[in-house]
This record gives structure tokens, sequence and C-alpha cells, in this order.
């Protein structure tokens, strides 16, 4: 598969966010506003309630939660990263909703020291049960650096495919009927194009990518593509995903104060790095080898959900993402954990560019069901 013709075109970026032309497919309209924004005021804002509405809706939710898990150990799964998300999530179900989690983590081998520190107060705080999946560091490091020498830009494919994967299979063992998620519009209502992060559920190019640049057998790495977890647990095991933090209003400034001053939980420098290998990828990496900064659709969302302003994000995304120094260390860090020297990391970062349509891949089928889902009311509209 070669890649698709990319026409040149002048830099612009959206009037109303800070989406711009570094995503080569966006749109605008004739006013400058990008496809994102029109996207959230006709499809997910209508429909996004955080006042009575979400509120009546999600107690419904919590109180069938509860009736399934009467008499049971604990009555739904979370998974925890120790990031803003997931955490706050936790003490809400707990300190708001009166419910009795189980906490899942996967340890990818990749945690922040602020992580781990976060988990614990967590746990501790709130007197929980925490299972931990530690997966297998050989298949994991081989599969990382499959990634790494394939050329695409999606290298944090293989921790959150762990991730999710590793959630669902265990909910679906272990016959736990609800998994309530950190998912939230109010941070990412703007989805990041494919062309930067291609869906990490797509089972079908993970193992294309790993058979052309793997070099041992994934026997114990957690796997599940998107229609096993969309479909068959869904309709056949009876899973129920909640998003909570949907329902409620969600300003994550202040939700971070909350967690620091209740539990002592660590602040990032931002979204998602409380990974080490994702604060050098989406820091670092991504930017300099293919010119994608992550901080746009993360900025724009908050934009859109009116807990930033405009001048502010275009001022934050005129400095770095990450400081020269802490680039140095991670650099050796990752070399050395993943087994190979600082000179062939670096020869990955000016290797030829690839793209997820340069491997086979599930897409056809993804955006199908993603269309029936949408036909059923199912999920709203989502951007490439």
């Amino acid at each position: 598969m070669t890649s698709p013709p990319r026409a040149e075109r002048p830099y612009q970026m959206c009037v109303t966010c800070v989406m711009d032309t570094t995503d080569s497919k966006i749109v605008f309209n004739e006013e400058g506003v990008c496809e994102y924004c029109l996207n959230y005021h006709a499809n997910i804002a209508p429909h996004w309630h955080t006042d009575e509405r979400g509120r009546r809706e999600i107690e419904r939710q919590v109180d069938e939660i509860k009736a399934w898990g009467k008499g049971k150990d604990f009555d739904c799964l979370i998974g925890l990263s120790g990031g803003v998300d997931s955490s706050y999530l936790v003490h809400m179900a707990v300190k708001e909703f009166g419910l009795r989690p189980l906490l899942y983590h996967v340890d990818a081998g990749w945690n922040s020291q602020q992580a781990v520190n976060n988990i614990e107060k967590l746990v501790d705080g709130l007197g929980l049960d925490l299972y931990t999946e530690v997966i297998d560091w050989p298949e994991m490091r081989d599969l990382q650096l499959a990634y790494f020498k394939s050329g695409v830009p999606s290298l944090d494919t293989p921790q959150d495919h762990a991730f999710f994967a590793g959630l669902y299979n265990f909910a679906v063992k272990n016959k736990v009927k609800y998994i309530l998620t950190g998912a939230n519009y109010a941070t990412e209502c703007v989805r990041e194009p494919l062309e930067w992060a291609y869906h990490a559920s797509d089972l079908r190019q993970i193992r294309a990518i790993h058979g052309a640049h793997g070099s041992r057998a994934l026997r114990k790495f957690p796997q599940a593509d998107i229609f096993k977890f969309k479909i068959y647990y869904r309709f056949v095991h009876g899973l129920k995903v909640i998003k909570p933090l949907n329902y409620v209003p969600y300003f994550k400034e202040q939700v971070m104060d909350d967690l620091v001053d209740l539990y002592g939980w660590q602040k990032y420098a931002h979204k998602h790095y409380e990974s080490r290998f994702t604060r050098f990828f989406e820091g670092y990496w991504l930017m300099e080898r293919f010119g994608f900064d992550k901080r746009r659709p993360h900025f724009s969302s908050t934009i859109l959900s009116g807990q930033m302003s405009r001048d502010e994000a275009l001022r934050r995304l005129g400095g770095p993402a990450h400081d020269p120094d802490t680039i140095a260390a991670d650099f050796e860090y990752i070399a050395t954990k993943l087994g190979v020297s600082v000179d062939e990391l670096e020869s990955y970062k000016h290797a030829p560019k690839k793209f997820h349509w340069d491997y086979p891949n599930n897409l056809p089928l993804i955006e199908l069901g993603t269309k029936a889902m949408q036909a059923m009311g199912e999920q709203r509209a989502v951007m490439r």
C-alpha cells in the first residue's frame, strides 16, 4: 500500500480553536472555522448535559451498578493510570456516588514516579483494592521496537492497546458487568487526526507491524480488537462502559488542585505525561519527526469546553512541550530500557516516514462499525 498523495496547501489555523494544517486533511468553512469545531457544535454540545439532566442520568446508572453489585466484593471496575481523568473518576465514584470499585492498573513498563505516587495515594486514601497487571517486558519491548522500526507516528499503540485490552479482558474473565472510564468531552472533544494517532484497537495493524519488524511471539501480551470489545463483549457478555465525567461539570485545573489537596496527588506538565514513554513520544519525538503537536487537539478541546482561552493556548504552543534537559535524559532512558544504543534510537527518527495506510489494517470495517453505532445513537460523530 502506498501513501495517498498530499497536495501542498497554504498554512491555515482555525479562527476558533488551534487546529491547523499540520493535519493535512483538515477542512475549514468560509469563515475559517475548522471541521472539529463544527463537529463539536453540531454533534457533541447539543447532547452533552452536565446540569440536572446529566446528574439524573448518571444517578440512574449508578443505581443500576449498585443493584448489580449487591452482595459482591465490588460493583464496578475502573482502570487507573495515575493521570488526572482516571484519578478524579475514582474519587468521584467513591465519594460522590458511593460506589465500590475494584481498581485495575496495567504496568507496561513506562510508569513515571508521579503515576506510582498517585495510584498509591488514591488506593490508600480511599481504602480500595488494586489489581495490577504487569505486561511481559520482553514482549512489550519487542513490540515497542517494532513500532519504532515501522516508521509510523503511532508509537504509543503498544502501550494503549495493552491498557484497554487488559482492562476489557479482565472484566469479562471475572464476569464484571460495569467498567467506568475517565473518557470525557471536556478535555477530549477534539479527536487527534488518524494520520497522527491511528486506532490502537486495530489488532490487524498491530500484528502486521509486529510481523514485519518484531522478533518474538506475543504470547502474553493482552490482545482484543475493537470488534471484540465493541460487539462480542458488549452483546454476548453484557459488558457496559460508563463515562461519568460526561455527566458532571469537569474543570481540569480545579480537579487537579482538589486531588492535590485531598490525596497529595502530583501534577503533570501535560495530559498523558503520567507515562515516561508518552511524555517523550508526544513532547518530543512526534513533533521532531512528523511536526505533529498533540497539544493542539488537547488545547482545542479545552477551548471548546470553556476551560482555556485561545490566546492562552497560543501562548503555551509558543513554548516547548518538553524542556531540553528532560529530553536528553528521556532519550537515554528510552534507549537503555529498549536495549538499543542512543545512536540506533536516533536513526529511527530519520528513517523513511510511514503511516497506518502503509500496513494492513481494518480501517474500512472500523469506519463502517462507527457509522452503524452513530445510526443507533450509541456514539456521537467523531472526526477522522
